[in-house]
């Protein structure tokens, strides 16, 4: 047999063996053509593990950031007015009104109230723990006139804010710490 001839014979017998494998004619493979591939099953896990990701962390930790960000409003509030009260050497107030639960601050430009749904109680030395009704806090022009603790609670998580009058440091931390 030419060359030709055995190009003939494998291109007769490719065809053959392209013919075997069709579906009408092999039923074990048409029984396995029914389900899904190995890499369709990879491309829908990485997909679902993916939006799982996404989704999760912002349900999740929607209250425990609620709170933080609380805190440090708190935080940053109390730093501003006791700083700026030394600096210009006058006095400013911070107001809690635990009924409306928000806080209301008079500084050197400006007059501005928060509200801030997590607000429980604060702590002073000379006060003891108040809740109820409203608060003010006076910052002279030597600062604070005595040190706080400002306590925020959400459902299931609770955090204070404790102000440091000597040194005007704020810190803020989990209330089982």
């Amino acid at each position: 047999m030419g060359k030709k001839a055995e190009k003939g014979r494998m291109r007769t017998s490719q065809i053959t063996i392209c013919k075997g494998l069709r579906l009408k004619n092999n039923p074990v493979l048409s029984e396995l053509q029914k389900g899904f591939t190995l890499l369709e099953l990879l491309l829908v896990l990485c997909l679902a593990s993916l939006l799982a990701a996404i989704v999760f962390p912002s349900l999740y930790g929607a209250e425990g950031t609620l709170l933080k960000s609380d805190a440090k409003r708190i935080a940053s509030v109390l730093r501003y007015l006791n700083d700026s009260s030394i600096a210009i050497k006058d006095s400013f107030s911070l107001t809690f009104d635990f009924s409306k639960k928000t806080i209301s601050w008079q500084g050197p430009d400006v007059e501005k109230t928060e509200e801030l749904k997590s607000l429980s109680s604060v702590e002073l030395p000379s006060k003891g723990n108040v809740g109820e009704g409203q608060l003010v806090v006076s910052f002279g022009p030597l600062g604070a006139q005595e040190s706080l603790v400002v306590h925020l609670t959400r459902p299931g998580e609770t955090m204070m804010v404790a102000f440091n009058q000597l040194s005007g440091r704020v810190a803020i931390k989990r209330d089982d710490q």
